[in-house]
């Protein structure tokens, strides 16, 4: 993403070493679980920030890119920009010096050359400008949307004699995500990682890991119905840090990097971190795919990326050869995933050990209907993030353009670890049990077990009380949650915020929840048990009682 804004989030990273004990072993690829990895770079014709950035650097940073990818026998995705694709450089080089199998296709930024030659009027600082309102779709009438798709279509065709099948971007509205598969029938496309303010642009609450299919009123919402949805699997990019990102800018309004990209010292361009990142996406459980997007814009040119992006095809070349992940194209998996799922895919992702050695342990779970993140930091647990989905939550840029230099696309929370959550209070939906004294006490465990099959994952934490376990089940649209040998008297869950934290309840008794975001109405209900409000001063916020043995938590919009 934006280069000066990337360079100074490094200082805000504080990411030790993580020494690898006898190097890194991964499982075979399972069936039910692949391990898939797109080597995606984009690329962008000028650099307007830096005098030193110059055309022929930008290009030569692809040429060695595509070198690398050579050396290695590794197929990838190379996304260009319409300034690109009119270069006859870059035109030259993708299709002469490409190995077999390597894909082109288009990546949405707006530049000046193309807003020109589909008739409008360009509204930028520069031939190429960052700014959410000139830069990216969102920015353009629903009108101007289409016909910037359709100038970039044929000029395609023009070059490469056949309509790309995979469009990339940070964020692409749902009109012309629609309008791309409706009329010329692209198979996938990718977007940026989970954000909070960063370059400008927050994305929060979404499909956290992988594949989904859009709403065609949000294309940043998974869909709930194949009516309701655009049938293109859209991936998130970046590879986070599955543990650290999501806490970086707690409570804030902007957020530092932690990513797989190449160009960050202490992340990306870390052998150990990378390690413990591939270990994490390639060994821990997973359930339907771990994706992994390698790669970087040629806007931070090569230089800076050589040693960390090197560092990393090298060792994915490796795993490719053990039969650990499969490398593809991004419409390769994008066909895939349409093939095996009709609708958003229920899937998980875990990372069952901390590189900074410091105990932690995070899985994620994603479907059509919400997302979950459960958090361990030593023997103590909480349930860091739960966000909904509904397709009929319309995005702010679904017929109307933004006017403004930023971008938000967000979901519907019912915990958010990060939002509610201040450097010194810690957000979250925590277990308690009642002691012998008839005091609640935070409850505290050892390592979790993960099992899951296609459809349900599973979650076992067992307890420091004798013979007690935690168990959490997964389901697409629900949680079930049941402590073993624990009377359903003696433990609850608490939702806790920092105080003054602006949360989304607006009544909260019985057996259900409401709640409201930008006038959009929905619930969270509870199945053998009760919520409880706390209103205090403290910031606990309310309790889930359980009346019955097991308790369920839906998700399902009108359940």
């Amino acid at each position: 993403m934006i280069v000066y804004i990337r360079k100074l989030s490094i200082l805000l990273l504080l990411i030790g070493a993580y020494a690898v004990r006898g190097g890194v072993a991964f499982a075979r690829e399972s069936a039910t679980a692949p391990r898939v990895v797109n080597v995606i770079n984009f690329i962008r014709q000028t650099e307007p920030r830096f005098e030193a950035i110059t055309d022929e650097v930008l290009y030569q940073t692809v040429v060695e890119q595509v070198k690398l990818l050579n050396r290695y026998h590794i197929k990838g995705t190379f996304l260009l920009q319409y300034d690109a694709l009119i270069s006859p450089k870059y035109r030259q080089l993708l299709k002469n010096e490409v190995m077999d199998g390597t894909e082109i296709g288009g990546w949405w930024e707006i530049t000046q050359p193309h807003v020109e030659a589909a008739g409008l009027v360009w509204r930028g600082r520069y031939s190429w400008d960052w700014h959410a309102n000139v830069g990216f779709s969102t920015g353009y009438t629903p009108e101007e949307r289409e016909k910037l798709v359709d100038v970039y279509m044929a000029k395609f065709k023009e070059v490469f004699g056949r309509y790309p099948t995979a469009i990339g971007s940070w964020f692409i509205d749902a009109h012309t995500l629609a309008y791309m598969y409706d009329k010329y029938h692209i198979v996938a496309s990718c977007n940026c990682r989970d954000q909070i303010g960063t370059d400008g642009y927050t994305l929060w609450g979404g499909y956290w890991h992988g594949g989904y299919y859009p709403s065609r009123k949000n294309a940043y919402m998974p869909a709930q119905t194949r009516e309701g949805q655009i049938p293109v699997p859209v991936f998130r990019m970046l590879g986070s840090d599955p543990i650290y990102q999501y806490d970086l800018g707690i409570g804030g309004n902007y957020q530092g990097v932690v990513t797989l990209e190449p160009v960050y010292g202490d992340a990306g361009g870390s052998e150990a971190w990378v390690k413990w990142f591939f270990q994490s996406m390639f060994k821990d459980p997973a359930m339907t795919m771990s994706y992994v997007q390698v790669g970087q814009e040629n806007s931070f040119t090569w230089e800076a990326m050589k040693n960390g992006l090197e560092m990393q095809i090298s060792m994915l070349s490796q795993l490719q050869k053990d039969n650990a992940i499969r490398i593809e194209t991004l419409s390769e998996t994008g066909r895939w995933y349409s093939r095996n799922y009709s609708t958003t895919a229920p899937s998980a992702i875990s990372a069952l050990t901390d590189y900074k050695g410091t105990g932690k342990k995070t899985v994620w779970y994603d479907s059509k209907y919400y997302r979950a993140n459960l958090f361990w930091e030593g023997d103590k647990f909480r349930f860091r993030d739960i966000h909904l989905f509904n397709e009929n939550l319309a995005s702010d840029y679904i017929d109307k353009p933004g006017t403004t230099s930023t971008c938000v696309y967000t979901t519907l929370p019912f915990v958010d670890g990060n939002v509610w959550s201040s450097e010194s209070f810690l957000s979250g939906l925590r277990l308690f049990y009642i002691d012998e004294s008839g005091q609640p006490v935070e409850a505290e465990g050892e390592s979790p077990e993960i099992t899951h099959d296609e459809e349900r994952l599973c979650v076992k934490w067992p307890l420091k009380i004798a013979n007690a376990c935690f168990i959490m089940t997964f389901e697409e649209d629900r949680v079930v949650m049941e402590c073993e040998n624990i009377p359903a008297s003696r433990w609850y869950l608490e939702l806790s915020a920092r105080v003054g934290a602006e949360l989304p309840f607006i009544k909260i008794a019985g057996t259900c929840v409401d709640a409201r975001v930008k006038d959009f109405d929905y619930s969270v209900s509870c199945k053998g048990g009760d919520f409880v409000a706390c209103n205090d001063d403290e910031g606990r916020v309310f309790k889930v009682v359980p009346g019955d043995e097991k308790i369920s938590l839906t998700f399902r919009h009108g359940k």
